[in-house]
This record gives C-alpha cells, sequence and structure tokens, in this order.
C-alpha cells in the first residue's frame, strides 16, 4: 500500500493511502501532524495484516470491535473488565509473539497469590 499525509487547508492533516491491487483510494482526516497521521496509518496497516508483532492492546481491539457485534452485553462489559483489569497491566505492552509460556505461569502464579477464588481464577484465565 501506499500513502501520502497532506496539510488541509484548515491547518490538520489526512493521509490517503491505496490499497494494493485496487483502484479504490481511502482517507482518513483531522490529524494535529504529520506524525501522528503517519502513526495512525502504520497502527491501520498493523492491525488490517494481523501482524504477530503488534502488542496485545492492539490485538484486544481488534478482537472487541469484532466481538462486541456477536456477545451480548454484559458478557462483553465482563470481558472488558477482566482484560482492562487483570491482563492488559501485565501483558499489554507486549508483542503477542513474545508472550511465553513461563510468562503466563508467572501471570496466573501472581493472581493465585492476591487471594481470588479457583472459580475466578477459572474465569480470568479462560
Amino acid at each position: 500500500m501506499s500513502c501520502s499525509a497532506k496539510r488541509d487547508p484548515n491547518g490538520t492533516w489526512h493521509i490517503q493511502y491505496r490499497w494494493t491491487g485496487t483502484k479504490k483510494k481511502s482517507q482518513k482526516r483531522g490529524f494535529k501532524t504529520k506524525k501522528e497521521a503517519e502513526e495512525w496509518y502504520a497502527h491501520f496497516i498493523m492491525q488490517q495484516t494481523s501482524d504477530q508483532t503488534m502488542t496485545l492492546n492492539d490485538f484486544w481491539e481488534i478482537y472487541k470491535a469484532d466481538m462486541e457485534k456477536r456477545l451480548r452485553k454484559t458478557t462483553m462489559k465482563q470481558k472488558e473488565y477482566v482484560m482492562k483489569d487483570k491482563v492488559l497491566p501485565y501483558f499489554g505492552n507486549t508483542p503477542i509473539n513474545a508472550i511465553t509460556a513461563p510468562m503466563i505461569r508467572k501471570w496466573q502464579g501472581e493472581m493465585i497469590d492476591k487471594g481470588f477464588k479457583p472459580t475466578y481464577l477459572k474465569t480470568i484465565n479462560n
């Protein structure tokens, strides 16, 4: 894909991009800086290509957007709580391909040490 960041007359920036193999252009407007527009584009590309080096935070946003359409609100609310409160503080900025079994076991050990009941631990681990 190719892209170009340009300044709008009102002082903001927009980015235009074209998917390879198609004649269709798309754009995103309203960025304050050129750097912000280019960062958005890099993040967008990573999400679209499902790159294994994306962080768990980025993957969670993709997963959440997909699952909100499929699950009941209460189920999604519980998932959001567990992810934001228990999982993302520990693994959030780690790339998905860098999360190893020993890291998960260490995290599970910390959750056990906090004194949660076995049924709640099962919910968190699922």
